[in-house]
């Protein structure tokens, strides 16, 4: 998605693949098997330092857990660097995926949010702003499913798997600012 952009990708699969970056994506996927890999490459202390020194940074599914302060079951390596704790799996098993439409906050369409065993927020600190929802059909509880807090953005859905490109341009911008200042 980010090379349809424009951008130059690169790797990360040590620390000094973190030098010179401009922005960082931690995709989907297996959240306890990136934070395991992480953590035996040596990766985990000097991410959560770049993030936390300003580096804009997006998580999508598992990459939202992997940044996340904690989870509301089972212990995983996390970076700690976006106010939330989040529920693994949360909306069911795989057989459970869907997609549906998305209202975003500011935005004039819908997102379409491709959710796989994805997770949702069930606590967000008070600096995090949620700039989508939806509605839990058990409890009828809406349950953020992407927020941004300072540099760090995070879905509990696949953006990637859409043509839809505002989620990866949110990110380039912040980026682009961050280089301005």
């Amino acid at each position: 998605m980010v090379r349809s952009l424009g951008a130059e990708v690169v790797e990360v699969r040590l620390p000094e693949h973190l030098d010179g970056l401009d922005a960082l994506i931690i995709p989907g996927g297996e959240s306890t098997t990136i934070g395991r890999l992480a953590g035996l490459y040596g990766l985990l202390e000097p991410m959560a330092e770049v993030i936390e020194s300003g580096l804009p940074v997006l998580g999508t599914c598992a990459g939202m857990i992997v940044l996340a302060t904690g989870t509301t079951e089972g212990d995983q390596a996390q970076l700690g660097v976006l106010d939330v704790v989040v529920r693994r799996n949360a909306f069911g098993r795989q057989v459970d995926s869907y997609e549906a439409p998305i209202p975003v906050s500011g935005w004039d369409e819908p997102i379409t949010g491709v959710f796989i065993r994805a997770p949702w927020i069930a606590k967000a600190g008070d600096d995090v702003e949620i700039l989508a929802t939806v509605d839990d059909e058990l409890s009828g509880d809406a349950r953020p499913v992407f927020v941004r807090q300072r540099n760090v953005i995070a879905t509990a859905f696949h953006p990637e798997l859409t043509d839809d490109a505002r989620v990866h341009e949110m990110l380039l911008s912040m980026a682009a600012a961050a280089k301005e200042l």
